[in-house]
């Protein structure tokens, strides 16, 4: 697919736009609450909007749509659905703990609820997920996607007679160290503030881009045609929607067996789906600066809220897409891949939109993909940033550093951790599907984080040591529990692995859903906790500090979360 010369205006002019407002918001970050926090002063649309972009990219275009286009199909819509529940829960009870303490980061809570060995544990493992997995994740992805759609291997394998496979892994790499590149360049400058306005720009143009995909999926399975070089013309979206629904019904259940591999229904209600999500949207740093610097508590609880009414319409967005594209393209997309089903997961919604978008569209598509990378990329880049420079610099490297010399580490820090990210990148093209990739990478550390940071607030008197325990504990447990089905998986493959025995019983519990894994180190760890807290209880609980902020809650916060739940319910119900 040839690039024109209007999609290259719109790639360039909408980046161009988006870094020079960026730039232009953070010119006067200046103390580290300015760089960090955004000098506290974010209204509700800025947070609702960046939590939606942090959060939403080419993992999901990319990702998300891939595992729609097999097997798993609407059934991965509960992570988008769920998300939207626990963003209200996280607004309705964690919010107003964490703004009271009027903390930094995620880790600084660990300090005054356990100690500063807690603290520190927490900063090193979010510090390594986030380049081995996250921001690595988004870099591979981003790059897949903007090949897929724009043919950029196939430019490189012309212009330079490479391999079909030298011209992929080539395209790769210099996709994603372009992203990290004008992605860091901002946000080195400008800081949170810089990350939350190009926030607003992209993440628009991201749900834009993705709603204008959908429409015309639906009007192609309805009577439309695609035009040479790119387009539908005629056909009906309404007529669309009824064929999408007759001929995909296989495909349009959410609720799976509870042994499902993927997406099970006793995960997703009441089990390990809750894990994970606990953890991104209520104590992960990359998510919860922006509620951070939120500038009162009303105001962070409205863009949560506001980011999970927008969660519930995603998978129509990116699910449904990725169904259609099985639909009409399965024979050509499995193809391509090289008859590969999870390497076709991942193209297949470029593929997709490099047939049903016309070309000035195709350059929107493509600012709105880039935007999303880099949106996603610049947050993680700069919530490491701030880890580093608040938990682990000025506590143990410079604790009397001032407002001016944190900014520069931050800035120093930041660039650092864009290139080892880009030189991760390639990592995740070694796993069937990068949307299974980074879930199952952070198994390792949501557990233990889950229950240190809830077993804080329940059990009160839980000392110091339990804080610790679990966190050291979870990554080994949840080791111990997958490890066996990655070793024997080529045994299994090759039929060497006998029926019966040890081995086989350890492969088949190795290889159930990794979300079984998370609830059941979950509950171990949690079960650790209150055994140490009622053996060595603290003799009073700890006192947090208070901070200044106006903590008076939004007064609709139970009426309009309760609603939001209440649609996420019906949606579950019209796809069971």
């Amino acid at each position: 697919m040839s690039i024109g010369i209007l999609d290259l205006i719109v790639f360039v002019g909408f980046l161009a736009a988006v870094v020079g407002v960026s730039l232009y918001a953070g010119r006067r970050e200046r103390t580290s609450e300015d760089y960090f926090l955004a000098g506290r002063s974010l209204t509700w649309p800025l947070i609702g909007f960046s939590l939606i972009a942090s959060n939403i990219s080419t993992e999901h275009f990319v990702g998300m749509a891939g595992s729609a286009f097999g097997r798993v199909g609407m059934a991965i819509a509960s992570y988008e659905w769920m998300a939207a529940v626990t963003l209200i829960i996280v607004g309705w009870w964690f919010l107003p703990r964490f703004l009271s303490a009027g903390i930094y980061t995620m880790p600084e809570y660990l300090e005054y609820r356990y100690d500063s060995a807690t603290r520190s544990i927490m900063a090193v493992y979010l510090m390594v997920l986030y380049v081995v997995a996250l921001l690595a994740t988004v870099l591979y992805s981003g790059a897949k996607g903007l090949d897929g759609v724009f043919g950029f291997s196939e430019m490189l394998a012309t212009r330079f007679d490479l391999e079909p496979q030298q011209a992929v892994f080539w395209a790769t790499i210099l996709g994603a160290w372009a992203i990290g590149l004008v992605a860091a360049a901002y946000t080195i400058y400008g800081g949170l503030k810089a990350v939350v306005w190009s926030d607003l720009l992209q993440g628009g143009a991201l749900l834009i881009g993705g709603a204008i995909v959908t429409w015309l999926c639906l009007r192609l399975i309805g009577g439309g045609e695609v035009v040479p070089g790119g387009g539908v013309t005629g056909g009906s979206a309404l007529e669309g929607a009824r064929n999408f629904w007759e001929v995909n019904t296989d495909k349009l259940h959410t609720v799976l067996p509870w042994n499902d591999p993927d997406v099970p229904w006793l995960a997703v209600f009441v089990g390990g789906l809750w894990i994970p999500n606990l953890f991104y949207w209520g104590m992960n740093q990359f998510i919860t600066q922006r509620t951070l610097a939120a500038r009162s508590l009303a105001e962070g609880q409205k863009g949560i809220l506001l980011a999970a009414g927008i969660k519930l319409t995603i998978p129509f967005i990116v699910v449904v897409p990725g169904i259609i594209a099985y639909q009409v393209y399965a024979d050509p997309i499995i193809a391509r891949a090289g008859g590969d089903p999870g390497k076709a997961n991942d193209i297949a919604y470029p593929y997709l939109i490099s047939q049903v978008l016309p070309p000035l569209l195709r350059g929107v598509m493509l600012a709105a993909l880039a935007g999303a990378v880099m949106s996603t990329f610049n947050s993680a880049i700069n919530s490491a940033s701030t880890i580093f420079t608040i938990d682990l610099y000025k506590k143990y490297i410079r604790p009397d550093a001032d407002a001016r010399r944190e900014v520069t580490v931050g800035r120093w820090a930041t660039a650092g951790i864009t290139l080892l990210a880009c030189l991760m990148a390639p990592l995740p093209g070694r796993f069937a599907g990068v949307f299974a990739y980074i879930q199952e990478i952070w198994g390792f550390i949501s557990p233990g984080i889950v229950a240190c940071f809830l077993g804080g607030m329940i059990l009160r008197r839980a000392p110091a040591a339990a804080g610790r325990t679990v966190l050291i504990l979870g990554p080994i447990l949840y080791a111990l529990f997958r490890l066996p089905g990655w070793v024997l998986e080529a045994k299994e493959k090759a039929g060497d692995l006998p029926p019966t025995g040890v081995a086989r019983a350890l492969y088949d519990f190795s290889t159930i859903a990794f979300l079984h894994h998370m609830a059941i180190v979950f509950v171990i760890l949690f079960s650790v906790m209150a055994w140490m807290a009622w053996r060595d209880p603290l003799a009073a609980p700890r006192t947090m500090p208070r901070s200044n902020l106006n903590l008076e809650p939004w007064r609709y916060r139970y009426p309009v979360g309760g609603s939001l739940i209440g649609i996420a319910a019906a949606l579950y119900l019209i796809f069971w």
